[in-house]
């Protein structure tokens, strides 16, 4: 900290110490100009207003002395002391801002499908993959809003709760697999209610569940439109997002590298209806690029306003100039009555 660094010290002198600084008025140092201006026109007074003695020698006889190189030693500290007031003038500062940020938060669940289906490659290198790649950076792009993940095929199991742990998030996004729930199907009324409950609690005013599924409800003991309806009830928007699709659909190589496909069947209206009881979109997501795009609309839809107070403290330092400028003066005063000084001139 500069304000612990004594007024004498050697480092107010530091390049790198101006550089730090603000300068309330920067104008001021146009006045350095000044000061060989002052000094050119005193030197031009003198040579018209010099007191001449003279001086029976011859100039072979005159000899010069090192010693009388001190009589710039007085000139050299007023010009400092002009100086140094300048730098005071000019008031050398420092701010320190402190930012404070605050949202109200949004609360948002992504239910995501990891249903068999999810292996196919129209997406690179595979639905699930790719999924899980938007979700991650749609988590990165959040700023104190509380996020929870739901996994789903057959049933639906909640992988994480609404935490703003972005990290923790990303971690659960990445442990990610077929292999987490063990029924198979497609169950989208039981990930609905699952993201319901998780949210059902909470009193944040916007809360969103974003659905994104490849296959037809086929399993599960709750009606998808049921679960939409209550989600609504509770002031739930619902996004949905279809991936893939339709008819055959690369899932893999046999054992002799020749491609294996399966027919993928999507049930778009269901979808499309969740979205509008939910109050949400319907999206339809093809390729890598339109999921990106996507969870980027989404992201813009569901932004909550931050809110910024901003402090400043500023602290400035022209004393310390100040101080040096007197010194300095006080020491051209002191030189001014001694032998350094020339009395017929001064």
């Amino acid at each position: 900290m500069m304000n612990d660094i004594p007024w004498y010290s050697p480092t107010w002198f530091l390049p790198s110490t101006f550089e730090s600084f603000d300068w309330a008025f920067p104008s001021v140092f146009y006045c350095l100009a000044i000061i060989p201006l002052l000094f050119g026109l005193r030197a031009l007074i003198n040579i018209k207003l010099d007191q001449k003695m003279p001086v029976a020698l011859s100039r072979s006889e005159l000899k010069s002395n090192p010693i009388t190189l001190l009589r710039f030693v007085p000139p050299v500290f007023f010009t400092l002391s002009l100086v140094l007031a300048i730098i005071a003038l000019a008031r050398p500062q420092r701010t320190s801002e402190e930012v404070e940020r605050w949202t109200e938060g949004i609360d948002i669940v992504l239910a995501i499908d990891i249903s068999r289906s999810m292996q196919a490659m129209d997406f690179n290198p595979n639905r699930l993959e790719a999924a899980k790649k938007v979700a991650t950076e749609f988590v990165k792009g959040r700023f104190q809003d509380r996020i929870g993940i739901v996994v789903f095929s057959g049933d639906a199991y909640r992988m994480a709760p609404l935490t703003t742990d972005y990290k923790f998030l990303e971690s659960n996004i990445a442990d990610i697999n077929f292999n987490l729930i063990q029924n198979g199907g497609t169950a989208i009324g039981s990930a609905l209610s699952v993201s319901l409950n998780l949210m059902r609690e909470s009193e944040t005013k916007s809360k969103v569940i974003v659905l994104l599924s490849d296959g037809d409800n086929n399993a599960g003991n709750i009606d998808p439109l049921t679960a939409v309806k209550l989600a609504e009830a509770y002031g739930i928007k619902v996004y949905t997002i279809a991936v893939g699709k339709e008819g055959p659909v690369k899932m893999g190589v046999g054992i002799y590298g020749d491609p294996i496909y399966n027919d993928n069947t999507m049930d778009e209206k269901t979808l499309r209806q969740i979205a509008r009881i939910g109050k949400g979109k319907f999206f339809r997501a093809t390729d890598n690029k339109t999921l990106e795009n996507i969870f980027k609309r989404i992201d813009k839809y569901e932004k909550a306003e931050i809110k910024e107070n901003r402090f400043s403290d500023t602290m400035d330092f022209y004393t310390v100039y100040l101080r040096w400028a007197i010194l300095f003066f006080l020491i051209w005063i002191f030189f001014k009555s001694t032998f350094m000084n020339n009395i017929l001139r001064d």
